[in-house]
């Protein structure tokens, strides 16, 4: 659990925290390869919320105690199968309530990567992954924003922003 200001103010287990709608640490990661296409994956079809909807390239909670930039590392090799150097970015606060009662109150921290290697799916993670081009993910999110989460779709103004920066 954190504060506003992102301090931790104790530990909860990761599903109490949805169910209370209690403000934790999260972390979300967006890789690119050479070509400036985005990582996305599809969410494994049995996760607790969200489940088979496209997102960002990774995304978790750390344990309680561990550093951020080492979850992101540890998680993007659990779900992948690769590892790569990360950047913060920003971060930024949401909150959203699902229909099975789960309510998602993230303080998340956003970090990019660049890889262009093999990549080995955890199936119980992943349902299914892509390299998208931006552009073409700006425009499916205003067609059919249903098939996103609700963290990419705030999330991917900000980092399309900063792509404009390194790729345009």
């Amino acid at each position: 659990m954190v504060d506003e200001h992102d301090n931790a103010i104790g530990f909860m287990d990761k599903m109490e925290a949805h169910q209370k709608g209690l403000i934790h640490r999260a972390f979300s990661i967006f890789i690119f390869n050479s070509r400036g296409e985005m990582l996305l994956q599809q969410r494994a079809l049995s996760k607790y919320h969200s489940a088979g909807l496209w997102s960002n390239s990774c995304c978790s909670h750390p344990y309680p105690g561990e550093e951020i930039n080492d979850a992101a590392t540890r998680r993007l090799k659990e779900e992948l199968g690769f590892e790569t150097s990360l950047e913060k970015i920003f971060e930024f606060t949401y909150h959203v309530s699902f229909e099975n009662g789960l309510v998602e109150n993230e303080f998340d921290h956003v970090f990019v990567g660049h890889y262009d290697g093999n990549i080995k799916m955890n199936s119980e993670e992943l349902n299914d992954y892509a390299f998208k081009p931006m552009e073409q993910i700006r425009m499916e999110l205003k067609k059919e924003p249903e098939n996103y989460t609700e963290w990419f779709k705030i999330s991917f103004p900000k980092i399309e922003a900063w792509w404009q920066q390194q790729f345009a």
